[in-house]
């Protein structure tokens, strides 16, 4: 014997109260999204800041290459100005960059 469908219920059956309140009404969701919001803006405001420090020191070392090429052209010039008969100098010496490379191991 067939069970008749009449008696069957399915999960759409069953009631509940899920979806019966509004999500944004509740305080206590609203006020946990603010402090989540609040430590992403704070996150945020340290990432600017760490951007803003790598751009800075990268625009201080681009002026750093800027004096130390002008250097270099500038000892260069002063060597092609010199005459043949001269001989060269063992006196030129090149200023070197403060922050030069280094490796450590």
């Amino acid at each position: 014997m067939a069970i008749p469908k009449r008696n069957m219920r399915c999960l759409q059956d069953i009631r509940t109260l899920s979806g019966g309140v509004d999500q944004t009404v509740l305080p206590h969701k609203a006020y946990m999204k603010i402090a989540c919001l609040e430590m992403e803006k704070s996150r945020r405001g340290k990432e600017r800041e760490s951007a803003s420090f790598r751009v800075k020191t990268i625009d201080a070392r681009v002026e750093e290459i800027e004096d130390e090429k002008a250097a270099l052209l500038q000892a260069q010039a002063e060597q092609n100005k010199r005459s043949p008969t001269d001989g060269p100098k063992s006196g030129i010496r090149l200023p070197r960059a403060a922050g030069g490379f280094k490796l450590k191991y």
